[in-house]
């Protein structure tokens, strides 16, 4: 692993999907890289598991690692 980042997102005027894209636009902006696109094995992925991996064939520039993960881990506010 060459970085890690953690976001929290407590909005609760956005929806799961502005989250998600939010959260990811900042990790970009912290990391320096371009937005991924989202591939169709993407959105299936995130779909079945709430985490994927965008890779080279993602990015429009080149990126020097193997993948980028995103998790998306949800916790319950009753606890």
């Amino acid at each position: 692993m060459l970085q890690d980042l953690t976001i929290c997102d407590d909005s609760k005027d956005k929806n799961r999907t502005k989250k998600v894209f939010d959260s990811l636009d900042e990790v970009c902006y912290a990391f320096d890289l371009s937005r991924p696109i989202w591939l169709n094995t993407n959105i299936d992925e995130f779909k079945r598991n709430d985490k994927t991996r965008f890779r080279r064939d993602n990015f429009i520039d080149d990126i020097d690692f193997d993948f980028l993960e995103i998790h998306v881990i949800e916790e319950d506010d009753d606890f």
